[in-house]
């Protein structure tokens, strides 16, 4: 989605396998966490200017470097806490970094009303229909195997869409 903004895209993976999907999916360049530190990689990749925006889904083991990559004026979309919740920290840190932001956005407020729902699903499939947006459906799951689903999820052994069937 960011790419078909014109985006430049810097993905993180803790794989080559998953490099590789963040590559077919769009991402300009792909840091591979766990051989490069990432907060360096993303300095060097941008000549030390940082970057606009990090959406970050991981919390609690990124969140400091996220902050640490962005530009001044740049945004922290703090979107899920694959390693736990972000510490309770001091918001004087945002001005000493270079006038941050910071948000948590919840889906529930960004559908709102029945027409923001239909707009926004109207983006996205439309997009889908269209082929600006490619949907990688990894698995597929019986309703009945739904805890395996779960498991597999919070394992962080999936990389697409996992769909549940009847």
């Amino acid at each position: 989605m960011a790419k078909n903004i014109g985006a430049r895209v810097i993905g993180t993976a803790g794989s080559e396998e998953k490099a590789k999907l963040a590559r077919e999916a769009g991402a300009d360049e792909v840091i591979i966490y766990t051989k490069q530190d990432f907060a360096e990689e993303t300095k060097r990749l941008t000549g030390n200017k940082g970057v606009h925006v990090v959406y970050d889904g991981v919390g609690k083991t990124t969140f400091e470097k996220g902050l640490d990559v962005l530009r001044p004026r740049g945004y922290m979309v703090l979107f899920g806490g694959a390693s736990g919740a972000v510490p309770p920290f001091d918001l004087i840190k945002l001005s000493q970094k270079g006038s941050l932001f910071v948000t948590r956005p919840s889906l529930l407020h960004y559908i709102a009303t029945r027409e923001e729902l239909e707009q926004r699903a109207d983006d996205v499939l439309g997009s889908i229909a269209a082929g600006r947006l490619k949907l990688r459906i990894e698995h597929i799951y019986k309703l009945a195997d739904a805890q395996q689903a779960h498991r597999d999820l919070e394992g962080r052994a999936t990389t697409g869409k996992l769909l549940l069937v009847t």
